[in-house]
């Protein structure tokens, strides 16, 4: 009598072969580690900010369409290669000259909200006192707000606008530009205008540029000395007393000021600077650029330079 017959066994894959189910198993883990690899490196190119507020701005990815309130912030993205990402600028902005054509949006204190809105940015950048802040973000929209007082504050903006626009390194890079720029600039002060003192008036003849500012900052670092000590503030309305009594060597003006203008003010037509012609005065553009804090500073400086060469060394 034969023996039953026994069930085949299990079927034996070839050899170096896993059964499928095995293979399956492993291409689903696989799978779920690529797919947590994907979500750790979607998380990690989320860019993470903090403004001059002291706002954590969380950006999901690069900045690419940036409205912007301050013409200094403007040229600032400009300077960075992102000039084709801004969408909007306030009334003021006008460097480079392409920027002219955007849709203007007002100003710091009158920003129009619809206007913005409508132009569908992803990041608003402006000044943190701006109006326009707080209803912006009830809005849901992303806003940035920086400002820039001082050198170190301008190196500062310049890196963090870098990082939003996704180059992180680049405004870092492009500060060591301006920064190799001043130090040229110092080189061509002429050797006795070193150490002289200088008035650097703004707002229109009411307040002065002080040790303090950004711009005496600038003077400081062409090796000028400043008429109007930090400690007034960096730009202190002035009597004209005070600057009658500091005597500087020389005065530097925007050129809508007339020096017969000057030399009517109490007591100044007595003033060195005055009587020997020691004024620089500087076109509306080119004043404009030395009283923005931002990508502009070495061309700043060489104007300074440039005026101090053409009035010739001065006598002691």
């Amino acid at each position: 009598m034969n023996a039953p017959a026994l069930p085949n066994p299990s079927p034996q894959p070839p050899h170096g072969r896993q059964p499928l189910t095995t293979t399956v198993r492993r291409i689903a883990k696989a799978a779920a580690f690529v797919a947590l690899g994907l979500g750790s490196a979607a998380h990690a190119a989320g860019i993470r900010l903090e403004d001059d507020r002291g706002t954590t701005l969380e950006l999901q990815a690069p900045a690419k369409r940036i409205v912007s309130l301050m013409p200094s912030l403007t040229e600032t993205v400009c300077a960075l290669d992102a000039c084709d990402r801004l969408v909007g600028i306030d009334r003021h902005a006008n460097w480079p000259a392409s920027v002219k054509g955007l849709p203007q949006v007002g100003g710091i204190d009158d920003a129009n909200i619809e206007r913005i809105v409508a132009l569908k940015p992803d990041l608003v950048l402006l000044r943190p006192r701006s109006r326009a802040a707080e209803p912006l973000e009830r809005l849901g929209i992303k806003v940035l707000a920086l400002d820039a007082k001082t050198h170190a504050d301008m190196r500062r903006v310049m890196e963090t606008v870098a990082r939003a626009t996704g180059r992180p390194g680049a405004g870092e890079a492009f500060w060591r530009k301006l920064d190799a720029g001043l130090d040229a600039a110092r080189a061509r002060v002429p050797a006795g205008w070193q150490g002289r003192r200088v008035y650097f008036e703004v707002h229109g003849g009411v307040a002065a540029a002080s040790e303090s500012s950004f711009i005496g900052e600038t003077l400081a670092r062409l090796g000028l000395a400043n008429a109007v000590p930090g400690t007034l503030g960096p730009f202190p309305k002035m009597s004209p007393e005070f600057v009658v009594r500091a005597d500087p060597d020389v005065l530097m003006v925007s050129a809508l000021g007339e020096i017969s203008a000057m030399a009517a003010r109490p007591g100044w037509s007595a003033m060195s600077a005055i009587k020997r012609g020691r004024v620089c005065s500087f076109a509306s553009a080119r004043f404009d650029l030395m009283m923005r804090p931002g990508p502009r500073l070495d061309e700043a400086a060489d104007a300074i330079v440039g005026c101090l060469a053409s009035l010739g060394d001065p006598k002691p």
